[in-house]
């Protein structure tokens, strides 16, 4: 990992579709990539907390060849037009993908897949088994669906804590990429993800500052929103083949879960990414990419 960028160049990405979800918010969709044709299958990618969908624009540019690449900014997040007052239980925010699946950006009859990452993948099971058939398949890396045993959103939160700390104004995008370049965690990723997260996850002000689209206060609350989701339940109602990927292995948390995720779908898969940590397909989204393709071809419909 951390190699130079070898895949096809990233195309500009132009201005988002707002969706309108619940709330009074308004969903963005970008779109990375792929063949114009309104027939082309469509590969829907969902984002981790604290991130944005254009962060996928590394891993989907070896992918728009044949997929039409959407990917959304969840509330709170990236571009969405998120009111004061929005609720960020997870339950909720599945909603956002749920108001995408219905809307036109996805026909009917097209073909779709689902590529979600942490909290991302979550939101794919939670509108996978709200709208059955909609998908063919879902590939999740590390997707934060606890068993009940976790007792998770019970107690402290120290994810909801540090991101209230988080630093969200630097003098520069420069400035703030040298800084997540330079230390933890954020200096796992590949170059390329690291610097579309910087250039989609922060508004430029005139006078050159850059300052966090997902304020502290709104990552602090889907971390603290997570522990209703109810995505566990609801394993058992998404009957298509699902790739579960896990990084390193650990005693407790997201890499913990995958193993129990997998085995609890009707056609789960557990694949194994001991090399990797949480942030995978943000740290080899080359790598990554086309295995998701070969999955993707192995399921697709006859």
């Amino acid at each position: 990992m951390g190699s130079p960028y070898s895949g096809p160049p990233m195309p500009p990405v132009p201005p988002p579709t707002y969706v309108d979800s619940s709330g009074g918010v308004q969903v963005a969709v970008h779109h990375l990539g792929g063949p114009d044709q309104p027939d082309a299958p469509v590969l829907l990618l969902s984002h981790a907390t604290g991130f944005h969908g254009r962060a996928w624009a590394p891993l989907a540019s070896h992918l728009t060849d044949r997929y039409r690449c959407l990917a959304i900014d969840h509330r709170g997040h990236g571009v969405a037009r998120t009111p004061e007052g929005a609720s960020f239980d997870w339950a909720v925010i599945a909603d956002d993908t749920v108001a995408v699946l219905d809307s036109a950006l996805v026909p009917e009859d097209a073909e779709l897949h689902g590529a979600g990452h942490s909290m991302g993948g979550a939101m794919l099971v939670l509108a996978a088994a709200r709208r059955p058939g909609r998908f063919a398949s879902l590939w999740l890396f590390e997707p934060i669906v606890a068993p009940p045993t976790t007792r998770l959103g019970q107690g402290p939160n120290p994810m909801a804590d540090a991101a209230r700390r988080r630093r969200s104004t630097f003098e520069s995008l420069d400035a703030a990429l040298a800084n997540y370049a330079s230390k933890p965690p954020l200096d796992e990723l590949h170059p390329d993800a690291l610097a579309a997260y910087v250039d989609g996850g922060f508004e430029v002000r005139p006078d050159g500052t850059a300052v966090l689209r997902c304020r502290p206060d709104w990552e602090a609350a889907t971390f603290d929103g997570a522990g209703g989701s109810g995505a566990w339940d609801v394993l058992g109602a998404v009957d298509v083949p699902v790739a579960v990927l896990a990084g390193r292995p650990e005693a407790a948390g997201p890499a913990a879960f995958a193993p129990h995720v997998a085995e609890a779908l009707p056609a789960g898969t557990l694949v194994p990414h001991p090399e990797l940590g949480h942030f995978g397909p943000l740290e080899a989204p080359g790598e990554l990419a086309e295995e998701l393709a070969s999955m993707l071809v192995r399921q697709a419909p006859a």
